[in-house]
This record gives C-alpha cells, sequence and structure tokens, in this order.
C-alpha cells in the first residue's frame, strides 16, 4: 500500500473516531417510565440517549452509565414518549372569527402564525403533530424548516388544503374544490407531488360517489392515508365504503347516538383485520370544556399561547374573545355536550382505534392547552384508563403515521423524543399541563 493511500485512511480513521466523539451521551436517571406500549411502569428507570436516539433502557443499578455521559435526574418524575396531537391547525389561533383572521393574517401564516404554533405545542410536551388544513405551499415550508432545525416544533405531519366539493367563500387558499373524478384524482396528485403526508377530505357527502372514490384511490396509489370528517351520518357511511383511513370529531350535532346501521358498518369494518385499525380523533374537549371557560375565563389570561406572537395579534386575539358566551360557534354546543359521552363509548365499543386530537387553535383553544385538556376529559370526565389514554397519544398515533419505527415509544433505537413531569401522571393526568421537561431527538428543548 503507498504512502498516499495509508495517510488518507488514517485520516478516515480520525474523522470517524471524532463522529463518534462527537455523539453527545445523556443518561435520564431515576424516574417511572412509562414507554407507550400500554404495560406497567419502569420504575427507577434509566435510559441512555445516543446522539438524537434512545440506546439503552435500564433502571438504576443494573444498567451502568457511560462514563462522560451528561446525567439528567428524574427523580419523583413520570417520563415518557413525547406527545403527538392528531388533529391541530397551526394557521389558527384561538381567534373567534374565521372570516376576520383569514382575511387579515393569510399573509403571516408562514412566517409568524404558523411557527408560532408549532412552538407552543412542543413547550407543552407535544413533540409530533399532524397539521389537517393550510395552505400548500406555507404547509410544506414550515414542516420543512422544523424538520431543518431551523425553527422549534413537533415533527410535523401536514396535509395541506382540504379537498371538499366548493371551497367556502374566501378560503380558496386552503380548501379545493373538485369537479369530477378526474380532477379529483389531479387535486391529491398535486399535494402528493408537493410533498404532502395525508389527504384532508371533508363534505364529501355532498360529491358524487365517483368523485369521493377517486379521491381515496389516488391517495392510497400513492400511500398516502386520508383523513376524512364525520359530522354527518352519511360523510361516515361514504367514507366506510370508499375506505377512509382515520374520521375526525365525534360530529352529528345534537344527535343522542350513532345510528345503528352506521355502528354496524363500522364493526364490519373493525373486523376486517387484514385491513388494519379504523382509526378515530374525536376531539372531544373543545366542546366538553366550553361551558366551563364560558363560565371560568380565567384560562384565557394564560400567558403560554402568546409565545411567537407579535402584541398587535396577541390585542386582536384577546379583544375577540371578549365575551366568551356569545360566539355563533359555540351557541349548540350547551345541547352537544351530553351527547359526547354516548358517542366516544359507542366508537370504543365497536373497535376503533382512538387517538388523542384536539382540534387545537379553534376559538378559545390553544395550542400550548389543548392536548393536556383532551386527555384530562378522557380519564376524569369519561372514565377513560390512564395508561390506554396515553398510548393514544403516543403508541397508536405513530403506528397511524406509518412512523412507529422512530417515533411513538421510549425503546431501543427510536428518536429520543422524551417528556417528563413531576408526580405520577397515571393518578393525575392534569399534571401534563405543565411539562416540566421535554427532549425532542435526544436535545432538551425545555
Amino acid at each position: 500500500m503507498n504512502r498516499s493511500i495509508i495517510i488518507i485512511w488514517v485520516l478516515f480513521l480520525g474523522t470517524l473516531s471524532s463522529m463518534a466523539q462527537a455523539q453527545e451521551i445523556r443518561a435520564l436517571v431515576g424516574g417511572t417510565l412509562i414507554d407507550g406500549f400500554g404495560g406497567p411502569p419502569l420504575r427507577n428507570s434509566v435510559i441512555i440517549i445516543e446522539g438524537e436516539r434512545i440506546k439503552e433502557i435500564g433502571q438504576v443499578g443494573s444498567l451502568p452509565i457511560p462514563e462522560g455521559a451528561e446525567i439528567i435526574s428524574t427523580e419523583g418524575m413520570s417520563v415518557m414518549p413525547g406527545l403527538w396531537d392528531m388533529h391541530v391547525h397551526l394557521m389558527i389561533n384561538g381567534h373567534s372569527n374565521y372570516t376576520h383572521w383569514d382575511s387579515t393574517y393569510i399573509g403571516l401564516f408562514e412566517s409568524v402564525i404558523m411557527p408560532s404554533s408549532a412552538h407552543q405545542l412542543l413547550m407543552a410536551g407535544v413533540t409530533s403533530a399532524r397539521d389537517l388544513g393550510a395552505p400548500l405551499e406555507a404547509s410544506i415550508h414550515v414542516r420543512d424548516r422544523i424538520k431543518r432545525g431551523e425553527i422549534p416544533g413537533p415533527t410535523l405531519y401536514v396535509s395541506g388544503p382540504f379537498i371538499q366539493k366548493e371551497p367556502y367563500p374566501g378560503t380558496k387558499a386552503f380548501r379545493w374544490g373538485v369537479n369530477g373524478p378526474a380532477d379529483a384524482r389531479a387535486k391529491v396528485k398535486k399535494l402528493v407531488d408537493a410533498g404532502v403526508d395525508v389527504i384532508k377530505l371533508i363534505d364529501h357527502d355532498e360529491m358524487t360517489f365517483e368523485e369521493a372514490k377517486a379521491v381515496v384511490d389516488e391517495a392510497h396509489k400513492y400511500g398516502k392515508p386520508v383523513i376524512a370528517h364525520s359530522h354527518r351520518p352519511d360523510e361516515i357511511r361514504i367514507g366506510l365504503k370508499i375506505g377512509i383511513d382515520c374520521f375526525e370529531h365525534t360530529g352529528l350535532a345534537s344527535a343522542p347516538e350513532y345510528p345503528a346501521d352506521i355502528i354496524d358498518m363500522i364493526k364490519e369494518r373493525t373486523a376486517k383485520m387484514n385491513m388494519g385499525p379504523l382509526y378515530w380523533t374525536p376531539t372531544v374537549e373543545g366542546l366538553y370544556n366550553y361551558e366551563y371557560t364560558r363560565n371560568n375565563p380565567e384560562k384565557l389570561d394564560d400567558p403560554s399561547w402568546h409565545l411567537g406572537l407579535p402584541d398587535s395579534i396577541i390585542r386582536d386575539i384577546r379583544a375577540s374573545l371578549r365575551f366568551p358566551g356569545r360566539m355563533p360557534y359555540f351557541q349548540l354546543t350547551p345541547v352537544r355536550k351530553p351527547t359526547l359521552e354516548r358517542k366516544i363509548n359507542q366508537l370504543k365499543d365497536a373497535g376503533v382505534v382512538m387517538l388523542i386530537g384536539t382540534d387545537s387553535g379553534i376559538p378559545m383553544k390553544f395550542h400550548s392547552q389543548s392536548t393536556w385538556n383532551e386527555l384530562d376529559v378522557w380519564v376524569n370526565e369519561f372514565g377513560f384508563d390512564p395508561m390506554l389514554t396515553i398510548k393514544a397519544a403516543t403508541y397508536w398515533p405513530a403506528v397511524a403515521m406509518r412512523a412507529d419505527h422512530d417515533y411513538g415509544t421510549v425503546s431501543e433505537g427510536k428518536y429520543a423524543d422524551i417528556i417528563a413531569v413531576k408526580g405520577d401522571v397515571l393518578r393525575y393526568i392534569s399534571l401534563l399541563q405543565n411539562v416540566d421537561m421535554v427532549i425532542k431527538h435526544g436535545k432538551r428543548v425545555k
């Protein structure tokens, strides 16, 4: 071997050695680990993080901590995977008047509003989120800027614009209409080519069956799941026939329950193991907590939702929320609220896999608060098991987004997306309203 080759080989080995030494090693020591799989917690846990990923998991006294590792005490804390929120709207932030918001701030969605919303979610312990509805370029650019580390935020999965029969007045920037099956396929292809992660379909009961089916077939052709509204009975019926992957909201206004034929259709679909789970994101907390927020509006003064917003926008949002009881958006909500528990239990009993999502950004629903409120309603109002509720905010969303090889649980080889709170979160789920530590891809961001 000549001298030049030897020198190059030595330099190469030296570079590899330097890269290995540069991998930061952290050890989370002493906390109670809830890993996301739904099994018993691991007391006195040790989690070794090397670079962006989890290397080893064990317990104090049995898993040695590597020499030189940064030791982070989690004594007295619940340690768990970073939360997922499967239904957020980064382009809105709690303002009560959509028409005013869209016309006034659409030019700031990409540069100010969406980055602010993303940062607020991350500080609330949400390390992954599905953004369902925004202008296409803004969605892609904000997602990718987060991915490159240019701005803080959760790992995002974006739909870009809604697809529906006809966009509402003044919403064509983020709602695309379809005119025939060929146009439906073309619109989906345009979104796929731009790089969206999912397709969002609404009002498909107003389309022809062929148009709605074309949306789903084209999306599935390119491996993209289709997320659809379930506000009306025929949205569900048609959605089940055309192969929707995940339904959003409980829907059906003030009707006391889902019709029997819809429940039968859901049961028939969930029985088909070869098709995988049928996912549903019920988004109940915004409706369930409305009357409490109306009567106790102090929570609207929490400055956590100001993060990243200029004073002028903060003042505008505040002014729009001056009279919480007068908002047209919520006038039917007191009649809808008593139906929510019945509907969510119907879905659970029919075998759907339910996911934590919030509709975060709708009036009075801030990205800094919504996600923990959803878990709290499931556990403390509807009586859901806390461990399974956490699984609906960690493991199952990652599976639904086909990202469970990297996310969703605290386990070896996955990205170190980890949060910690002081106290026992299985006993007091509301502790999640104040997440003490957030680690995303191995870096402590809070």
